[in-house]
């Protein structure tokens, strides 16, 4: 399924250059970071994540770790649940300390979580569709949205992720339901194994 989502998106790219001098910078990048992060199968960062439930807002740390399939968090803070660790693997999501398992509840229809954001916006920038692409701050930043081909702006699940320009590491990414921003991760330290 990502072979094929990634053979239209670049056949949609390449024709929208025709006639023109060519792929942008931008869509450029895309392509490249998009490849790079299909082939990985690991990385770490730290996150800093903003959950908004509408009337509750939640803000934590971590540590991430993925390996392929599988996903690691521990929390830092806030201090009351330092030391929690979530595991993800496929469809599976726990968050657990001391043989404890806490629900976070979702945020959306389809059981997003603080939990399980970070593994969304890896699968965003390896199969999201793209909707748009830009450098920002100078060229320093790449911006990827990612949506619904068939859907309508402001509507449905969409997905805004930066990528550092030259060095490629994923810095911030915001999940929107319906035009509202319901998680914020901004990212440090990140390294791709």
């Amino acid at each position: 399924m990502r072979k094929c989502v990634i053979c239209v998106l670049m056949t949609t790219l390449l024709l929208a250059g025709c006639g023109t001098a060519g792929v942008s910078e931008a869509e450029e990048l895309a392509l490249t970071i998009r490849g790079e992060y299909l082939a990985m199968d690991r990385c770490a960062v730290q996150a800093a994540v903003t959950a908004d439930y509408g009337q509750r807002v939640y803000q934590y740390e971590m540590a991430v770790s993925v390996n392929g399939e599988e996903t690691s968090l521990t929390l830092s803070a806030p201090e009351t649940v330092a030391g929690l660790t979530a595991r993800l693997s496929g469809e599976e999501n726990l968050l657990e300390f001391d043989g404890v398992s806490v629900e976070t509840g979702p945020l959306d229809g389809d059981g997003l979580t603080p939990v399980s954001a970070l593994p969304a916006l890896l699968e965003a920038a390896r199969s999201g569709y793209i909707t748009a692409c830009a450098l920002e701050e100078d060229g320093t930043l790449l911006r990827m949205d990612c949506g619904d081909p068939a859907g309508s702006p402001g509507t449905g699940t969409e997905i805004v992720l930066w990528f550092d320009a030259s060095a490629h590491a994923l810095v911030r990414g915001e999940v929107s339901v319906d035009g509202f921003r319901v998680i914020l991760c901004e990212f440090s330290g990140f390294t791709a194994g």
